[in-house]
């Protein structure tokens, strides 16, 4: 499985000392140059851009059609736009984006996506994870992960707990 991600899906989960759910989901994350320099090179010494340097699942690749990436910035930051070109070159199965207007952007682009959330639904659907519910209040207490009390409990509900 083809998988590409932005910033904030890896930035949350290592944040958190839950980057190790995305290799044990996928196996190996595709990641445009701006993404890494995003997370380790701009956020030198913030939470999470040490576990994102050390980890040797994540595979940085190279966008080539740098025309659509530039394009694409009038909508979305420039992590966003080459995570959405890089799979779109890469024919990924799968986009890990969280942001609502980036999801629109990669919708009318035809990408499949997944943000943290489906994630951590996922996860415990394959028994990597026991609970979303203890990971889920790490993110909004430690990262400010925003999410309405309907989405959580529309969450929780989807991962039976």
């Amino acid at each position: 499985m083809k998988v590409v991600s932005n910033t904030s899906p890896l930035l949350n989960l290592a944040t958190i000392g839950q980057l190790n759910v995305l290799r044990d989901l996928y196996g190996q994350v595709i990641l445009p140059p701006a993404v890494y320099h995003e997370i380790v090179v701009a956020g030198a010494g913030q939470p999470g851009a040490q576990e994102v340097e050390a980890s040797d699942w994540l595979d940085v690749r190279p966008v080539s059609n740098q025309s659509l990436v530039t394009a694409l910035q009038v909508d979305v930051d420039i992590g966003e736009a080459s995570a959405m070109v890089l799979a779109l070159e890469l024919k990924a199965d799968l986009l890990l984006l969280d942001e609502r207007k980036g999801r629109l952007v990669a919708s009318r682009l035809g990408l499949k996506m997944t943000g943290v959330l489906g994630i951590l639904i996922e996860a415990k659907r394959h028994g990597l994870i026991a609970a979303v519910k203890p990971i889920l209040d790490a993110l909004i207490g430690q990262v400010s992960f925003r999410v309405s009390s309907q989405l959580y409990q529309e969450v929780l509900k989807m991962a039976k707990e």
